[in-house]
């Protein structure tokens, strides 16, 4: 089985920084793109910003200049650091994986979630 295990989210007041961590494991051949959604109560889960398997990345217009998406290949690892944080960056934090791993035998290819991890800004 793969899993993403997220870490990193909190309490944090406006202006401050976090950072956000993804770390996938189980049978992983191959990863491809990873992202990171949010989603926060009454709305619907949005793209924060992906990072394909060669480094390309990709931002959602609310959060270019403040936020950068990184990963390690060979930690299997996808990070998400967030400045200047601001009260609307409040939400639950899901990391995204495209995965290529041996599922019952098989090379099978799907996206995986992690389990969500919240972050409350304060004004």
């Amino acid at each position: 089985q793969v899993q993403l295990v997220e870490s990193g989210g909190g309490l944090v007041q406006a202006g401050g920084s976090l950072r956000l961590s993804c770390a996938a494991s189980g049978s992983i051949l191959s990863i491809n793109a990873m992202g990171w959604y949010r989603q926060a109560p009454g709305n619907q889960r949005e793209l924060v910003a992906a990072i394909s398997s060669d480094g390309r990345t990709d931002y959602a217009d609310s959060v270019k200049g403040r936020f950068t998406i990184s990963r390690d290949n060979g930690k299997n690892t996808v990070y998400l650091q967030m400045n200047s944080l601001k009260p609307e960056d409040t939400a639950v934090y899901y990391c995204n994986a495209n995965i290529r791993a041996v599922i019952d035998y098989f090379a099978r290819q799907r996206d995986y979630w992690g389990q969500g991890t919240p972050v409350s800004v304060s004004s």
